[in-house]
């Protein structure tokens, strides 16, 4: 469900992974882009596998290893944007922008923060990296769906700069530009 409509006006800038902070709960946690190493990939396996079945939406992630390694080799490709939210050596959160098939510039985001890690900053601070990360590259727009009804999720994209784009039906779409149509990646770095 791509939305009818992204806001003209341009977000703030977000900042870039690596990002250190402490949570609400004094866990020292850093966000920071996923490498590509098998290391992260397994943290990352591991963090899926402890995943609450109660915490999936829209079917995802999936619920079995295997699902979860083929689901994972998809959002991992080059083309996606992916930061992961580490609590030491354990992945605490991830966040995703996968690309159209169509490649129009318009990212979809997931997010997933472990269950005993959510309620503490963590969600916002890794919403915020993997956008400042987009926009740092050149990703034009931003959209993604939530259940109408998870009234905290759509409080904290609406705080993060989000805008509802859709609500007719039982899921909420809302977006967010991150750079002004037709900016290149090449573009964003003369910025810097």
């Amino acid at each position: 469900m791509t939305p009818n409509r992204f806001p003209e006006e341009v977000a703030d800038d977000y900042p870039e992974p690596p990002i250190r902070f402490t949570d609400r709960t004094d866990r020292a946690i850093e966000v920071r882009a996923y490498d590509g190493s098998e290391r992260e990939r397994d943290a990352l396996a591991s963090m899926y596998e402890a995943f609450d079945p109660a915490d999936r939406a829209q079917g995802i992630p999936p619920g079995h290893a295997d699902e979860i390694r083929k689901w994972l080799s998809t959002i991992l490709d080059a083309d996606c944007y992916n930061v992961l939210a580490w609590h030491g050596d354990d992945v605490a959160g991830h966040a995703t922008l996968v690309p159209p098939p169509d490649d129009d510039g318009e990212y979809e985001l997931a997010i997933f923060v472990l269950q005993e890690y959510q309620e503490a900053g963590i969600g916002t601070r890794l919403i915020e990296a993997l956008l400042g990360y987009g926009q740092a590259d050149g990703v034009e727009a931003v959209w993604l769906t939530v259940e109408r009804w998870n009234h905290a999720a759509v409080s904290l994209y609406e705080k993060i700069g989000f805008e509802t784009s859709d609500a007719e039906s039982f899921e909420i779409g809302m977006s967010l530009r991150l750079n002004p149509p037709g900016r290149a990646a090449d573009d964003a770095d003369a910025d810097e």
